[in-house]
């Protein structure tokens, strides 16, 4: 697959969302910018703005297998990973997978789940494989989770751990829609739900040749750099206890490169960094404690260092990083 199919694909993919979805479109960006880059998603923002409709249709989109699964206190880890049942009729135990076989799995309200649960899904994020009484089975890829939760709503949630935090290459909120967005959306879910008229126009074998081409994009020395820096600099500042690890860095420069090809280019930009960068590095850093912190601050954090940070000279960027067309 070269450039230009890709860019075709892309923009089939965005056509079909874009039947459902109203407005939105720098979420749906960032959405296909984790896919593309082959990493997991946070969508982050209070109940009844999308979050599980952008998901399911998503989904609908591609010709993979898809999974939705209700997280609550009571599911257990085997909810998802699925468990070895005897069967009378054999005589011998068979396996039954769950939910987490799937190309892309939808965890609502991922904070309802109690932290055993929530944990149970380190191995898959992080290795696209899972352990099931001594025996690892390889999961389907592509493999894509896409979480939900309300960052309001505290009660009955179990707040994700950093570690579990660090597994999502974005957390991604969208806000509420204009309000000419809002007519749009009365009038087109007036008489019936487009969602059910949404078929697939990329199947699992195109969106891994979209993969392998966004791990290819090229990103000059001097961006590399750059990238470094930033991640350095949310460790200096007053605000945070804890800064961006070296993982960060390299979501950094998968996610640049995503956003890279969803722009139709096969070279980044700075301009592609600062796109992703608060949604790629916010949600790892831990604030100091203190009457003044509060929601949203990590994001301000990052935004501050963006403008603090030197960007490379466009000439070096382009030389180096190798423009090819």
């Amino acid at each position: 697959m070269n450039l230009q199919e890709a860019s075709a694909l892309i923009e089939s993919i965005r056509g079909n969302l874009a039947k459902v979805i109203v407005g939105k479109e720098d979420g749906v960006n960032l959405l296909l910018t984790a896919l593309l880059a082959n990493g997991h998603v946070l969508l982050e923002d209070v109940p009844g703005t999308g979050k599980t409709l952008l998901a399911k249709t998503l989904a609908r989109s591609l010709d993979c297998a898809f999974k939705r699964i209700q997280f609550t206190p009571d599911l257990l880890p085997s909810d998802l990973s699925g468990i070895n049942y005897y069967n009378q009729k054999s005589g011998e135990f068979q396996f039954r997978p769950g939910p987490v076989f799937a190309s892309i799995l939808l965890a609502d309200e991922i904070n309802r789940a109690t932290p055993r649960t929530q944990s149970s899904l380190l191995e898959c994020m992080e290795e696209r494989q899972i352990t099931i009484d001594g025996v690892t089975h390889e999961l389907q890829r592509p493999f894509l989770v896409i979480a939900t939760q309300n960052p309001i709503d505290s009660q009955g949630t179990f707040p994700l751990p950093e570690a579990q935090l660090d597994r999502f290459l974005m957390r991604i909120t969208t806000g509420y829609p204009t309000f000419d967005e809002g007519v749009h959306i009365l009038q087109r879910f007036r008489q019936n739900n487009p969602l059910e008229d949404t078929g697939a126009v990329a199947g699992a074998q195109e969106i891994q040749e979209m993969q392998r081409l966004a791990a290819g994009i090229n990103v000059s020395d001097e961006l590399l750099a750059y990238m470094i820096s930033v991640v350095e600099a949310t460790r200096k500042s007053s605000a945070v206890r804890l800064g961006a690890s070296p993982r960060a860095g390299f979501a950094l420069l998968r996610a640049s490169q995503g956003y890279a090809l969803i722009q139709g280019r096969n070279y980044v930009l700075p301009d592609d960094i600062k796109a992703v960068a608060v949604p790629v590095l916010a949600h790892r850093l831990i604030l100091q404690r203190g009457p003044g912190v509060r929601e949203g601050q990590s994001a301000e954090v990052v935004l501050q260092v963006l403008r603090e940070v030197e960007v490379p000279a466009e000439a070096a960027v382009l030389s180096r990083g190798g423009r090819v067309e």
